[in-house]
């Protein structure tokens, strides 16, 4: 039964105690600090503190509890073989600081993965150090505009879609671009528009940064077309790759022109996502931009590996030691487990997946892009408009599926479409799964039109109800005070 979990203070009792403590009469406390009878913490015994923080846990959402439809996140199962691996005493107890003769290993894993990540880009540079994907683009556009520099040609401007993932805006922002935004056409790049911008802006673009397959589950068709036209100004083809997914073993994005592009390994190989990390965002670069890679870079050497630390050319360090190697150990578990042809059918399944849902779904909800005529790649989009005569809206549906046991999908992202539904399926569910989730969203469709003042109610079985999230997002209680004694809290002024 899920109920309200009050705080550990609330089940404080004088006297109780969860542990044994050495008699500290006579300690000096010489830190400065309260002494431990002075800060207030709850009495509680040690099975008060377990039966806590399990029913605390029961209630997360994982992705080893139910499914994640969240699209444009990736959120697929995490094979236990690669924990297994990366637990590994060799792999799980060296030091960054260790002689490179100690850690051969090691360094061979990170090898290797860049190899595995060279073939199936077709792009022949890399790094691991990212710490994420947005850290990988940071990392691609900061040697973007080292290169324009070495040209002593600084460029002012990035073009980007408005089907783009958001952190491409910002990132160019991040490294003193103007951004550009380049409207999209049926959900693609408009590329009357682009054309316009490449006019106006000429050889003052440094890049143009394209999510391809985009935010809308599409793939671009005129990317080969798009890679060209930046060549003809001197521009870099930026290629946000957190959608490999649904590419992988099918398509090589150097082979369509891409100068640069950053690897989320949660989403497509397999790495947990989620918690603040670690994470791992690798970048690949095409042979115009490999001069400016971070350092460290591994090197093979007669059989030997070695650290390449400095390097004139390069943009510098961007991470500490050598990126967060454990990801890396379960990446490349992952691509070895799977094999090219397993990769393969990875993207195939992931697609299928989507397009199962997409079918099941059109119709009792609308499918901006898609009809009948139109498959998705590895993410569906749906909107609201057909419950919109009800008085229903996206977070309706989402709350719905709250109490029908299922993570809402991805809400109002892309802005590209009112009310947008965005649902990524991965390749790791199978169809009794998905079948369970279409059947919670023809049901929603159905209250919508039966009984939509219920569906505004949604969530009731959770252990919160339906909240005001702007409220929280403005106004956020941050500190603890005790029930007996606290007062409502204060509305914080807005800043100006």
């Amino acid at each position: 039964m899920r109920v309200e979990e009050k705080l550990l203070y609330a089940n404080s009792r004088p006297g109780t105690c969860g542990v044994d403590l050495e008699d500290v009469t006579n300690f000096k406390n010489t830190t400065g600090l309260p002494a431990r009878e002075n800060i207030d913490l709850p009495e509680v015994s040690e099975p008060d503190v377990i039966r806590h923080f399990v029913r605390l846990s029961q209630m997360n959402y994982s992705i080893d509890s139910n499914f994640y439809p969240l699209g444009s996140c990736t959120m697929k199962h995490n094979p236990r073989l690669n924990e297994k691996i990366a637990r590994l005493p060799g792999f799980a107890q060296i030091h960054p600081l260790q002689p490179t003769s100690t850690c051969q290993g090691a360094l061979e894993l990170i090898y290797d993965l860049q190899e595995w990540l060279k073939d199936l880009t077709g792009l022949p540079g890399v790094t691991l150090a990212p710490a994420a994907g947005a850290h990988g683009e940071l990392t691609g556009m900061m040697m973007i505009k080292k290169a324009h520099e070495e040209k002593g040609n600084p460029r002012k401007v990035v073009l980007v879609p408005d089907s783009a993932h958001g952190t491409n805006p910002a990132t160019a922002a991040t490294c003193g671009y103007t951004t550009v935004t380049i409207p999209s056409a049926n959900g693609l790049v408009n590329m009357a528009e682009f054309e316009k911008a490449i006019k106006t802006h000429g050889e003052d673009i440094a890049a143009f940064m394209l999510t391809n397959p985009n935010t809308c589950g599409l793939f671009e068709p005129n990317v080969i077309k798009i890679s060209k036209r930046l060549r003809e100004i001197g521009a870099y083809f930026y290629c946000d790759g957190a959608n490999f997914n649904a590419i992988v073993g099918k398509v090589k994005p150097g082979d369509l022109g891409v100068d640069v592009m950053q690897l989320n390994l949660h989403k497509t190989f397999s790495t947990p996502h989620g918690g603040g990390g670690p994470g791992c965002g690798p970048l690949v670069v095409s042979e115009k931009l490999m001069a400016y890679l971070p350092v460290p870079k591994v090197v093979q050497n007669n059989n030997e590996y070695a650290l390449v630390t400095t390097d004139p050319a390069s943009i510098g360090r961007i991470k500490a030691f050598h990126g967060h190697f454990g990801m890396m150990v379960r990446a490349l578990s992952y691509m070895k487990s799977h094999g090219i042809n397993g990769l393969q059918k990875v993207a195939e399944d992931a697609v299928l997946n989507a397009n199962y849902v997409l079918t099941a779904l059109r119709g009792p909800y609308r499918a901006p892009y898609n009809d009948e005529h139109t498959p998705c790649m590895h993410e569906c989009l749906l909107n609201d408009r057909e419950q919109k005569d009800n008085g229903i809206s996206t977070m309706d549906i989402a709350k719905g599926l709250l109490d029908r046991g299922f993570h809402p999908m991805t809400v109002y992202f892309p802005l590209v479409t009112q009310g947008a539904m965005l649902i990524e399926p991965t390749e790791t569910e199978n169809k009794t799964t998905l079948d369970k989730f279409i059947t919670a969203m023809l049901d929603i469709a159905k209250q919508a039109k039966a009984n939509p003042a219920d569906l505004h109610k949604a969530p009731v079985t959770t252990p919160r109800k339906r909240l005001d999230e702007v409220q929280a997002a403005k106004f956020p209680v941050l500190t603890w005070q005790d029930e007996q004694t606290k007062h409502p809290p204060q509305k914080q002024k807005e800043s100006a």
